[in-house]
């Protein structure tokens, strides 16, 4: 018998998420792992009225892939791809991965060349989104391999998953309206804000925002969600920043990352593991040195790490910046092969200053907005 939230969910996803409408492109895709949820998609997008693709992949494909891969391959990009940039109105991708650490054995090198290969594809989807013309929603499917990254058993991970989905399981897509309207006020006062400054344990960072786009993040372009980011000015950030939790990137994580900013750009980089592998992203190229993202988490039904960004960067009582390309309806600017998300917990005693004004503490904002 399947569980009915995956019901519920797909529900929010087709008709709040993307706001799915009779006769728009849609394309489900995700990894055969998530078929519960998958199939739930496809009836609820039917039942809207979309025109509706699958793309459902194996495990194993991509190991295969960076074994067996020549370069002519591993550059050489699928038309059909050309076909959902430029065509399909919506797209669903669904993560629900077998062994979230397969990735860390491919080859480095042919990882790098198609990130490289990607690049052009990635900065289209992205200009779609910021012209209104592609919609896109990313979500997860809880599974073992996911349950054992957060240390957790698989129940106690699908009640964590969905109840950050579903924070009120009787008006689900309620709870995102609502939630839209609190960070409406919010995004609204940090638009007119010049200078943001965190404090935290080894921390004292100035990122300059004044002039960009603060973007509330209430569910539309990930399931769940709950944050409000920018692209900070590239050539700004100012201090250093330890992060709480081990940043993870394609499959490979690195712990207690420290970082040193000058004029924008990060001059010194430490790691207490992994450290070789955060400085070879950061030499990615000249982009994965400046921040491409500032936010701050909102959604108080993710309370824990689990070493998945979707819910990571989204803990209520946390910041999290990204090393790497910009989103471009925050206004930034900064070009990257990489995006690479790092959270930083202010739950005890961290600080977020406005213009020098106290905004932000232990986790809970303490000014009204209203």
């Amino acid at each position: 018998m399947q569980d009915p939230r995956v019901a519920k969910m797909a529900d929010v996803i087709i008709n709040y998420s993307i706001g799915l409408q009779p006769g728009e492109k849609l394309l489900i895709q995700g990894k055969v792992g998530g078929a519960p949820l998958i199939r739930e998609l496809y009836r609820a997008a039917l039942r809207a009225g979309g025109l509706v693709t699958t793309n459902v992949s194996l495990p194993g494909l991509e190991k295969i892939f960076y074994d067996e891969a020549n370069e002519e391959q591993l550059r050489w990009i699928q038309p059909l791809v050309n076909v959902l940039l430029e065509e399909y109105d919506a797209y669903v991708t669904l993560w629900a991965d077998e062994n979230t650490k397969e990735g860390t054995q491919f080859d480095p090198q042919k990882r790098a060349i198609r990130l490289e290969a990607n690049k052009e594809v990635q900065q289209r989807f992205i200009q779609r989104m910021a012209e209104g013309k592609l919609r896109w929603c990313g979500t997860l499917f809880p599974t073992a391999a996911h349950a054992q990254d957060a240390e957790m058993s698989v129940e106690s991970y699908e009640d964590f998953v969905f109840n950050a989905c579903l924070p009120d399981p009787d008006d689900p897509i309620g709870f995102w309206r609502r939630m839209e309207a609190r960070q409406d006020r919010l995004v609204q006062f940090l638009n007119q804000v010049e200078y943001v400054r965190l404090v935290a344990k080894d921390t004292d960072l100035t990122v300059r925002t004044g002039g960009r786009r603060w973007v509330n993040a209430c569910g539309h372009k990930n399931f769940p969600d709950g944050e409000v980011f920018t692209g900070p000015h590239e050539d700004a950030t100012e201090g250093t920043v330890r992060f709480t939790y081990p940043a993870v990137y394609m499959g490979t994580e690195v712990e207690d990352v420290r970082l040193w900013f000058e004029g924008g750009r990060v001059v010194k980089a430490t790691a207490g593991k992994g450290e070789a592998f955060l400085k070879h992203m950061l030499d990615s190229d000249e982009g994965a040195k400046r921040l491409g993202e500032f936010a701050i988490g909102t959604n108080p039904g993710i309370t824990r790490f689990t070493r998945h960004t979707l819910f990571d960067e989204k803990i209520q009582g946390t910041v999290h910046m990204a090393l790497g390309f910009s989103i471009p309806e925050s206004g930034g600017v900064n070009q990257s092969k990489i995006h690479w998300d790092m959270v930083c917990d202010l739950r005890e005693g961290g600080q977020i200053y406005a213009d020098d004004r106290l905004i932000y503490e232990n986790g809970r904002f303490v000014i009204d907005f209203e």
